[in-house]
């Protein structure tokens, strides 16, 4: 069975593969020498075959693995939960009723519920197989003395790896010997910049993973040079088995929605369970009804006050939130999903790719006498050269500018095509910048005339390459500023290094890199840049200040987002510096505090809960480090959203209360892992899934205040006919009859209803109060007493006058019929019924006459009457009584609506005085 060692968030050891001492210090401090010994193998010989077939048997292939729970096991979970017992009893009783159809509906709904989160759970699974999938295949090995090229699932711990550019490093291994080596990280960093490698041991005790830059792990990729390492872990136990286990480990949360659902649910169940006995108690007390009838009152009571088109009803809210989404290119993956973001506190975020471009952008120039901007964002875009007064400015009338130009194309390998409309970098991402620029103001691609070229070396810290250029030959470098500084200077030059520090310093305090470039002459002979030093007669150009710029509308998004009471946080593998200068300028807060991954690590899961809402940026983070983030917001209350693209990103994905994906850049563990997708790539999106989220609720809240009041009010007809010792006004098919049409019409207006204004003026909901207010509650319990006492009035006031019980109960059937109608037009949003916001839901109106029309089919069809119990009664006694009783609904609630909004006022009045 393949290890599985728990990775912590600061050390990768050797915990089950190492087979040396267990008190070792981290692999980033040992020397060679010391790696040799512990791990028992031969720097020039490797292992021995029969030595690694017995730390294969002993340990296990390096392959990633991750227990299933199997399908049936995980449909079956789905049915555990209070909504499906409430549905199930509803069904059971109907079926006892010999109301067969209502029975298969209700059992259809709890199975397309099922299969719904059967399918949700599945797409971790999904997220499981795709990171699976990152492990290489094969490996170069030396055992025995020879290259050999073997799966990559028999290496094992003490094995010498051979890596080469274009290869993928098939374990976690620990760099013995590097040759210009650098590796892209992203997998499990998120930042795309490739780190350069070497072999030296670094001193620190504690070190972010993106910097124990003599290791390499598993499943990243080489992108220039060579190296040769020891693995040091592998299977589970790697880096990447890490985020595999954890992705593994995060059990699927109920959303807000959900929980808040199966509370009420529960309560509600529990409510009418209990009235249910009392009143059947007091009718055998009473002898009001004989036994069968009683039993048949009392679960005629029960299905009357049970809102069945609950769960269907909020289903359709839901896809309808989820329609809305997606034509604002956001893919909703599971239906509750789409609620929870309306309801999301702390938006968590990663910076590259989502909050930035992902296209590091020159956007300042530093001549010897003056500084540039460079305007345009990205690769794609267009762009000039501007003075710091902001003034265009003739880039080839300045010298310096112009062969920092000529430089920064002639002397970088990167090459740009296009897919699906984006611009796709092919080389590093600063050679990427300055071929940008080049092409931003020459408009063309660079064509240099290469000579010879001098990659860049981490030791020398520059390229250099050698081109004919204006009819001379010429030798272009860029490196690091203090170093082509202090080159000129061993050579005699004079450099204000003083002055050149000081701009360069204002340009690293914004998180940017800089890059200087230069050139020198050099004879027509010279054709090998190691036959010269730099520094002999050498021109310093300028320096370019590259930045990976923000996403258009970003720092907008962000000022909406704060707005509506949501705070976003960025969370990294970039430098601390430089994401707290981008969270600055995206206005993620005035003054962004930032805590290192390392200084995470120090802090217990207790301590970090404490301080963790005084952080707006964690930088230097693991994915571990992102998990534990996520969870310690959840601990104080929030809820999370978590906005990734990486495979660093999934456990964290996972573990918040919604997780969106970017659908352009986003692996395809990050979407598995995600329960929301943004098909553009796009941050603004988030603002727009917000605001449908918060409607989203609004709507299902407006379906639950109608549901229930109409609902309780049937039950209380019958439990008013047994206390006053009355025939039933309504008979069982009559009740089934309003739960069926009410569930197929009336119910559903209030999906079609628009936002409420000034909706992302207010904060997110606390979820911790439920979804019912306690004035939603009191207009319930009001509400359904005006029903249902209306409808036995006008019942005994036209029995008592001589009219049949079956006129009565038509009457009463429409009284509760219109009840609804009157009270849904109250609902649908605060202001006065009549007021030009009367007509704005049309669709309302159409449910409505179709409502009347059906309810017309019942009267005044004659195979209906049988079934049904009604009859063509005159206008007045058929509409007219139930309008009017309608009307006193729609009077009372108008009134205790606009008192309501009096009470509000004079609170907030008083909250502003006081403060």
């Amino acid at each position: 069975m393949a290890q599985e060692s728990k990775i912590t968030a600061t050390t990768t050891e050797t915990e089950t593969t190492d087979p040396g001492p267990s008190q070792q210090p981290p692999l980033w401090q040992r020397s060679t020498e010391s790696l040799l010994v512990d791990f028992k193998t031969d720097e020039t010989q490797g292992l021995t075959t029969t030595e690694a077939k017995r730390r294969l048997t002993e340990n296990g292939p390096n392959e990633l693995t991750a227990k299933k729970q199997s399908n049936l096991l995980r449909f079956l979970k789905q049915f555990n939960n209070s909504i499906i017992y409430i549905l199930a009893a509803a069904a059971l009783i109907t079926f006892l009723m010999h109301h067969y159809s209502d029975s298969i509906v209700i059992g259809l709904v709890i199975i397309a519920n099922a299969f719904i989160g059967y399918f949700q759970e599945r797409s971790a699974d999904n997220a499981l197989d795709r990171i699976k999938a990152l492990l290489v295949s094969e490996a170069v090995v030396i055992r025995d003395g020879q290259k050999v090229t073997l799966p990559a699932r028999e290496l094992v711990a003490g094995d010498l790896v051979q890596l080469e550019a274009g290869d993928t490093v098939p374990a976690d291994m620990r760099l013995i010997n590097a040759d210009n080596l650098k590796i892209q990280e992203s997998a499990l960093t998120g930042e795309t910049d490739s780190v350069e490698k070497g072999e030296d041991p670094l001193s620190a005790a504690t070190l972010p993973l993106a910097e124990r830059s003599n290791q390499a792990f598993a499943s990243t990729a080489v992108t220039s040079g060579s190296a040769r390492g020891i693995v040091t872990t592998t299977g589970s136990a790697t880096e990447i088995g890490s985020i595999q286990q954890n992705v593994a480990d995060v059990k699927q949360q109920a959303t807000p929605l959900m929980k808040n659902l199966n509370s009420l649910g529960l309560g509600l169940s529990i409510a009418i369970l209990i009235a249910a006995v009392l009143l059947f108690i007091l009718g055998m007390m009473t002898h009001v009804y004989s036994l069968p009838v009683l039993l048949v009152a009392v679960i005629t009571m029960v299905v009357g006050s049970m809102p069945e088109g609950l769960p269907a009803s909020t289903s359709v809210v839901l896809a309808m939130g989820t329609q809305a989404m997606t034509k604002q290119n956001v893919i909703v993956k599971t239906l509750p999903a789409v609620e929870t973001l309306g309801a999301v506190d702390i938006v968590n975020t990663d910076k590259t790719g989502t909050l930035t471009k992902n296209e590091m952008t020159v956007t300042d120039i530093l001549t010897t006498q003056d500084t540039y901007t460079v305007s345009g964002v990205g690769y794609d875009a267009t762009g000039q050269v501007e003075n710091d007064e902001g003034q265009r400015v003739a880039w080839q009338e300045d010298p310096d500018l112009e062969w920092l130009v000529q430089i920064a194309g002639q002397t970088s390998d990167a090459e740009f095509h296009e897919e699906d409309g984006q611009w796709v970098l092919t080389g590093e991402p600063t050679d990427g910048a300055l071929t940008a620029l080049y092409h931003k103001l020459v408009g063309h691609d660079p064509a240099p005339q290469e000579i010879d070229s001098q990659p860049f070396d981490s030791a020398t810290r520059y390229s250099a390459r050698l081109v004919d250029f204006k009819d001379q030959r010429w030798l272009l470098v860029k490196g690091a500023p203090q170093t082509l500084i202090r080159q000129m200077k061993e050579q005699g030059d004079t450099v204000d290094e003083a002055a050149w520090q000081a701009r360069l310093s204002q340009l690293t305090r914004q998180g940017k890199r800089v890059v200087a470039l230069g050139y020198q002459p050099v004879a027509g002979d010279i054709a090998d840049v190691e036959d010269l030093t730099i520094g002999q007669d050498f021109h310093l150009a300028g320096m370019a200040g590259i930045i990976d710029p923000p996403r258009p509308g970003v720092a907008d998004a962000v000022r909406q987002l704060r707005y509506a009471g949501i705070k976003v946080k960025m969370i990294t593998g970039d430098d601390p510096e430089t994401a707290a200068a981008i969270a600055e300028q995206l206005n993620l807060s005035e003054q962004a505090k930032a805590i290192t991954g390392p200084e995470l690590a120090q802090l217990s899961d207790d301590e970090l809960a404490k301080k963790i809402d005084q952080y707006t940026v964690f930088a230097r983070t693991t994915p571990a480090d992102k998990l534990r983030i996520v969870k310690a917001q959840q601990s104080r209350g929030h809820v999370v959203s978590m906005t990734g693209d990486g495979v660093n990103d999934a456990p964290a994905l996972k573990q918040a209360d919604i997780g969106v994906a970017m659908g352009i850049r986003g692996t395809d563990v990050a979407k598995d892992s995600a329960d929301m997708v943004l098909a553009d790539d796009d941050f603004m999106s988030l603002l727009g899934a917000v605001r449908e989220g918060r409607h989203v609720f609004d709507n299902i809240r407006k379906t639950i205040r109608f549901l229930l009041p109409t609902s309780f009010a049937e039950g209380l007809i019958v439990v008013m006919s047994i206390l006053m010792d009355q025939s039933l006004p309504l008979f069982p098919t009559q009740l089934l009859w309003i739960n069926m049409v009410s569930a197929l019409t009336i119910q559903f207006a209030f999906i079609f209803e628009p936002a409420e204004s000034g909706i992302m003026k207010r904060g997110p909901r606390d979820v911790t109060q439920g979804i019912l207010s306690k004035y939603d509650v009191f207009e319930v319990t009001y509400v359904s007493l005006l029903i249902s006492g209306l409808g036995m009035l006008a019942y005994d006031l036209l029995t008592a006058q001589g009219l049949s019980t079956v006129v009565g109960s038509t009457m009463t059937l429409n009284v509760i019929i219109f009840g609804k109608i009157f009270y849904l037009f109250n609902l649908q949003n605060d202001h006065p019924v009549f007021s030009k916001y009367f007509f704005r839901n049309k669709m309302s109106f159409a449910i409505v006459a179709l409502l009347i029309a059906l309810q017309a089919v019942i009267i005044y069809w004659p195979a209906m009457q049988g079934v049904f119990h009604t009859t063509s009664a005159n206008f007045n006694y058929g509409w007219g009584i139930p309008i009017l009783a309608g009307i006193v609904v729609l009077i009372v609630t108008e009134i205790a609506k606009w008192l309501r909004h009096r009470y509000d006022a004079k609170m907030v009045a008083r909250e502003q005085r006081n403060f």
